[in-house]
C-alpha cells in the first residue's frame, strides 16, 4: 500500500530533473533565445547557430537571402554547425526549418535592407540655430500708470510657448518685435498671435502695456529667438550628402523645451580646453568657432536623437575617410568598444570604452546602452565624458553603434549612448525594412 506514493514520487522527482535538465541544456537553451526576425544589410552575410545535433531541411526564397551559398529554395542543414545567410536582395522572406523534411521546427522571417555605409565623424562643430518663430522663455511685470501687470501671462501664454504669427505675418525675427509693440500700443489693436506649444496650435490677443519707466510699449516677456553651442559630429552619409550631430535634442537653456528649427549652420571648431568631470560635476569643452572657417551644412532638423541637415564634404581633420558598415540595434553587445572625438584643437583621437549595458529596443527610445570610460589617456585628460562630447561616435568590431549622448552627475567616467540605427532613421536615410520592401513570395 506505502509503495505506489513511494513509486510516484521517485517517478516524479525523475520526471523534474529531466525536465529540469532539458531546460537548461544547451541545445534548448539556443533554441528558446534565438530570434523570430533577423535583419540584415546587403552584403552582409549573418551566421545563425542552434547547436542541436539533428538535420533539417531548410527553405526561403533564394532571390532575397540563400543558405550557405545555394542557390536553392531547400536546402538540407545540420543543426550541430552554424548556418550562414547570405542576403542577396532587399526583401522580406521566411527561414522555414523542417526535421525530417515534415515536422515545423522554427520559422525565421529575414528582413534585407540595402546596404548602408556612413563616415564617422568625431570632429567637434559649432552650432548655430534660429527658431521657426519667437522663443517664450519667461514672463515680467511692466509697469504702467497704476500697476505692475505682465500682458504676456494676461494673454495665458507659457514658458516654452513658440509664437509663429504676430497679426498674420510670420515672425522669427526678434528685432521686429517692438515694432509690433509700439504699432499696437499706438493704435490700441492688440496683437493677434499664432502660438505653437508642443504639436498644437492656438490664438490668442496680447495688448502691449507702455512702460513708464523705460517709456515704451511692452509684451511683458522674456524672449528669445536662437541659440549657439558646441557638440560633436556622429556620422556623414556621402550618398546621400546627410549628417548627424549631437546624439541627443538641443533644447531651450531655461524653459528646458525642445527648439524647433526654422533654421541653421554648424560650423568648424577649435577645442581650447577642458574642464575636467568630477563627481557630482561634469566637465566641459571650451570651444571657439574658427573665423575663417566655413560653414560645414544645415541644421533642418532637431529631434530627441540630435540635429541632422545637409553637408556636401566631410569636414577635415577625419579619422576615417571612408565609409563604414553600421550595425542594427540587436547587433550590439556589452563589451570593448571605442568612441572618437577631440580633446586638443581639431585632431579626432580613438579611446577605449566598454559598452557595459545594452538595453532592447524595437522601437527609437534614447539611452539605449550605458557606456563606461576605460582608456587612461582620455581619463587623466577629461575626467571622464564631459558636455560637448555628446554625438561623439561609438565604433564595436568595425561598425558605427551609436553615439555618446549624456553624462552620469555622479561617475562621470560613466554615461549614456542612443543606438545609431534611430540617429540614421531621423536622418532620413534609414526606415525599416517592412516600411521599404515588400515580402518576396
Amino acid at each position: 500500500m506505502n509503495q505506489n506514493p513511494s513509486r510516484r514520487r521517485r517517478l516524479g522527482l525523475v520526471l523534474v530533473l529531466f525536465l529540469s535538465f532539458a531546460v537548461w541544456s544547451a541545445p534548448i537553451q539556443h533554441f528558446a533565445a534565438f530570434p523570430d526576425k533577423v535583419r540584415m544589410f546587403q552584403g552582409q552575410p549573418v551566421s545563425l547557430h542552434y547547436a542541436m545535433p539533428v538535420h533539417a531541411q531548410g527553405s526561403l526564397n533564394p532571390r532575397v537571402a540563400v543558405i550557405n551559398g545555394s542557390n536553392k529554395s531547400r536546402v538540407r542543414v545540420d543543426l550541430r554547425e552554424p548556418l550562414s545567410i547570405q542576403p542577396r536582395h532587399s526583401g522580406v522572406t521566411d527561414l522555414k526549418l523542417r526535421l525530417f523534411g515534415k515536422i515545423p521546427f522554427k520559422t525565421v522571417r529575414l528582413q534585407v535592407i540595402p546596404d548602408l555605409r556612413v563616415i564617422p565623424g568625431g570632429q567637434t562643430i559649432g552650432v548655430k540655430v534660429k527658431s521657426a518663430g519667437i522663443m517664450v522663455v519667461g514672463h515680467h511685470l511692466v509697469q504702467n500708470r497704476s500697476s505692475k501687470i505682465s500682458p504676456g501671462e494676461d494673454a495665458k501664454l507659457k514658458l516654452g510657448d513658440l509664437i509663429v504669427e504676430i497679426n498674420g505675418e510670420i515672425c522669427s525675427d526678434i528685432g521686429k518685435i517692438a515694432e509690433y509693440a509700439e504699432k499696437s500700443g499706438r493704435t490700441g489693436q492688440p496683437l493677434q498671435l499664432l502660438v505653437q506649444r508642443g504639436k498644437e496650435r492656438f490664438r490668442t490677443k496680447l495688448t502691449p502695456v507702455f512702460d513708464e519707466q523705460a517709456k515704451a510699449w511692452r509684451l511683458g516677456l522674456y524672449i528669445r529667438d536662437s541659440a549657439a553651442g558646441v557638440g560633436t559630429l556622429t556620422f556623414y552619409a556621402p550618398d546621400q550628402g546627410v549628417y548627424g550631430a549631437l546624439g541627443h535634442v538641443i533644447t531651450d537653456m531655461d524653459t528646458q523645451t525642445p527648439i524647433v528649427v526654422g533654421s541653421g549652420e554648424i560650423l568648424q571648431s577649435n577645442v581650447t580646453s577642458i574642464s575636467k568631470s568630477q563627481n557630482g560635476e561634469p566637465g566641459e569643452k571650451r570651444a571657439q568657432f574658427i573665423r575663417e572657417g566655413k560653414t560645414l551644412g544645415s541644421v533642418e532638423r532637431n529631434t530627441p536623437f540630435g540635429i541632422f541637415g545637409q553637408m556636401k564634404q566631410m569636414p577635415d581633420h577625419s579619422y576615417h575617410r571612408s565609409a563604414i558598415p553600421i550595425a542594427f540595434a540587436e547587433e550590439v553587445k556589452e563589451g570593448p568598444a571605442q568612441i572618437l572625438t577631440v580633446v586638443n584643437g581639431q585632431k579626432v583621437e580613438r579611446f577605449n570604452i566598454d559598452i557595459v549595458h545594452v538595453s532592447k529596443q524595437a522601437a527609437p527610445a534614447t539611452k539605449g546602452m550605458v557606456i563606461r570610460i576605460t582608456d587612461p589617456k582620455l581619463l587623466q585628460k577629461t575626467g571622464g565624458i564631459v558636455q560637448g562630447m555628446s554625438g561623439s561616435p561609438i565604433i564595436q568590431k568595425g561598425k558605427l553603434v551609436g553615439a555618446v549622448t549624456h553624462v552620469f552627475v555622479n561617475d562621470p567616467t560613466s554615461g549614456y549612448g542612443c543606438f545609431i540605427e534611430w540617429m540614421l532613421q531621423d536622418a532620413g536615410i534609414m526606415l525599416d525594412p517592412e516600411q521599404t520592401t515588400s515580402k518576396a513570395v
